[in-house]
């Protein structure tokens, strides 16, 4: 079954995260994605291990878990884009296709000539997308950009980790590189708009995609409350700014969420744990009130849950259809029922791993749904038959461009 992006070439100039992530969406949709790497080296992350993925033997294959987490259904070929002779490979590949995605700093592929202006000219209708730290304009676009940086710049370690008045307080990055994933995710977005565009005006474009824009763009409902009160929200720790309950609690043995997002589920949640006296009290008639009284609150819920353990409370909560759930952690979440019925990890046989298992696509699409078609790729693997099938390279010339170290050709 075709793919939703089947027929589409994606030219993936990416390395590291946000890039990748994008280039592996359009992998997942049936696009052919050629990732082009630096030979021997590769894409940075390539090397970012331990962890890496275990062989068929047990033993360490050298192919980082990193990498592995967003690079698969691609063609992987290794180019020196340094080289004018790599440059000129990289502009035949993108003469027909329809979409390049890059992560360099803003300015740099102009020295090799592969730039949005010189490709577009090539080939008008190339989708070309951007994705730095800090965007093409501004007085940090020459600036390189990493995702840690962002959660700092953009204002979200200020309203993540517990309140400075607490035990552990003090600004808290996100446990993933959330700026970077989010970039690719929008990215993704932006592209298809692009395509869509295109199918009107038969031409491509630039798409400016920036770290620090996506992040600030996320902040969502926490800029609006800066925006509306001229206040800097600050941090919660795993309480929510705008809805009281909606936190963490501690049972007798572990800690579990409660997410009671209106004032009926609040009703609802204390008749169920033996508080039904609290909804009529003046402090916690409504949401607001209950933002007001959050400490008092918070006590009183507390010293309850703390009669009885999580599964408890959780199968209580549930029972009133009050959002409640545990805090796993990966491995628990992982073996969750409700993941495996989702098919959420999927078995992808990997050249050194036959049991290969990766983080399925989230997208379920019910005509042209997500295909695995193949695992991450080794470092210039499809070399060789990218440049042969695409370009008409023979074998006489790809072994002259081999030996030159123009390319890498995967054992």
């Amino acid at each position: 079954m075709s793919g939703a992006l089947t027929g589409i070439t994606v030219i993936d100039l990416s390395r590291v995260l946000a890039g990748p992530w994008c280039g592996q969406i359009f992998a997942d949709l049936g696009a052919d994605v050629i990732k082009v790497e630096r030979p021997v080296a590769g894409d940075d992350t390539r090397s970012w291990g331990p962890p890496f993925m275990p062989t068929d033997e047990g033993s360490p294959s050298g192919e980082a878990s990193y990498y592995q987490s967003a690079n698969r259904g691609k063609r992987s070929v290794a180019i020196d884009i340094s080289r004018p002779e790599g440059q000129d490979l990289v502009r035949r590949l993108v003469a027909d296709a329809d979409i390049l995605i890059e992560n360099y700093k803003s300015g740099s592929l102009a020295r090799y000539g592969l730039d949005y202006a010189t490709l577009s000219a090539i080939n008008p209708r190339l989708i070309y997308c951007s994705i730095t730290g800090f965007g093409q304009t501004g007085p940090r676009a020459a600036e390189p950009g990493y995702d840690f940086i962002v959660q700092g710049l953009a204002g979200l370690m200020s309203i993540t980790g517990e309140r400075d008045d607490r035990p552990g307080g003090g600004p808290q990055k996100v446990g993933v590189a959330v700026a970077d994933l989010m970039t690719g995710l929008y990215a993704t977005i932006a592209v298809q708009a692009a395509l869509i565009a295109r199918t009107t005006t038969g031409r491509g474009q630039h798409c400016d995609m920036a770290l620090l824009d996506v992040q600030v763009a996320a902040l969502a409902n926490q800029s609006m409350n800066y925006l509306s009160t001229g206040r800097s929200p600050g941090r919660y720790g795993n309480a929510h700014a705008n809805i009281v309950p909606y936190q963490l609690f501690h049972a007798s043995d572990r800690a579990f969420i409660i997410a009671c997002g209106n004032d009926s589920q609040f009703v609802a949640l204390c008749g169920a744990i033996g508080l039904p006296a609290l909804p009529r009290d003046p402090r916690f008639l409504r949401n607001t009130d209950r933002i007001a009284h959050r400490d008092a609150l918070e006590t009183l819920l507390g010293a309850q849950f703390a009669t009885a353990t999580a599964d408890e409370w959780i199968a209580i909560i549930q029972a009133v259809k009050v959002p409640v759930g545990p805090i796993n952690d990966v491995a628990a979440a992982l073996d969750e029922p409700q993941v495996a019925a989702r098919e959420m990890v999927v078995a992808i046989p990997h050249p050194l791993n036959d049991a290969f298992q990766m983080i399925g696509s989230p997208i379920k699409l019910s005509d042209t749904p997500v295909t695995y078609r193949s695992p991450p790729p080794m470092l210039g693997e499809h070399t060789d038959a990218v440049l042969a099938d695409r370009l008409g390279l023979s074998g006489e010339a790809l072994a002259a461009l081999a030996a030159a170290g123009i390319i890498d050709q995967h054992d």
